[in-house]
């Protein structure tokens, strides 16, 4: 008997040769999840031919690959929401995994409060396979609209105090809130403002998010903390600032109405 899928997962993907084997183990960490899921590749970039997506990856029913030749990471996420059918979504790089039980801890307890967003804890996956988890600023706990941008003192703090591949997020708003944005880079840090600042939502203490190191890493790349990063830091904090502001005045308007 067909299951529709409860989660949709949504990885893009330049296909990197160093990279395909992460692909696979990504995978592999899909199908030993919990409940259903449906999964969409979007490979990225005039290089990434969908042709090297691994044969069994492509023959999955549950996968659908849209490629995306002339888009960065924002606009392949973005768009493969167009393709999205479960009732929540959640991202996952190329190069990650989902520990057992990711998808099914953060959707039952959606599924049980109404929240618009669910986040777990990410846990750094170091070469020798050690977890180390990351201890970020947003405690656990739950959270009204615009409480996260509140742990995110200053762009110059670093990135938002809650990683976008932490959260799982109700489908419709994922669509509603203008998703990653348009940003060449940092466009995960729009998303997080954009849900967290317009729903309200909880940090569970599971972790839920292997963010795996190794040398390939984008992030890690001597040339990835440049203007353009800042940029993106600044404008998403500024988002998170003006959300958080809009609501606070919403707030005393409605109380002077009373």
């Amino acid at each position: 008997m067909h299951h529709p899928p409860m989660v949709a997962v949504i990885t893009p993907t330049g296909l990197a040769p160093n990279r395909r084997r992460y692909l696979a183990e990504l995978y592999d960490s899909l199908v030993e999840q919990d409940i259903t899921w449906e999964w969409i590749i979007a490979p990225n970039g005039r290089r990434a031919d969908p042709d090297r997506i691994p044969a069994a990856i492509a023959a999955d029913p549950r996968v659908t690959i849209c490629s995306r030749p002339d888009a960065g990471a924002a606009a392949a996420r973005n768009t493969s929401l167009n393709y999205v059918t479960a009732p929540y979504v959640c991202y996952a790089d190329d190069d990650d995994l989902l520990p057992p039980g990711s998808l099914s801890v953060r959707y039952h307890h959606a599924e049980a409060t109404g929240l618009g967003w669910v986040a777990g804890m990410s846990a750094d996956l170091k070469k020798n396979g050690d977890l180390h988890i990351w201890e970020c600023a947003t405690p656990i706990g739950p959270h009204h609209p615009g409480d996260v941008w509140t742990y995110w003192h200053s762009p110059q703090d670093g990135k938002p105090p809650l990683g976008h591949t932490m959260l799982l997020t109700r489908t419709e708003l994922a669509r509603a809130y203008a998703g990653h944005g348009g940003l060449a880079k940092g466009e995960d840090y729009v998303y997080v403002m954009a849900i967290t600042g317009n729903s309200g939502g909880e940090l569970l203490p599971e972790i839920v998010y292997h963010y795996r190191h190794h040398r390939g890493q984008w992030t890690k790349q001597a040339t990835y903390r440049d203007k353009a990063e800042y940029d993106a830091r600044t404008f998403a904090w500024n988002q998170g600032a003006a959300l958080h502001l809009i609501r606070t005045r919403r707030g005393a308007v409605l109380e002077d109405a009373a």
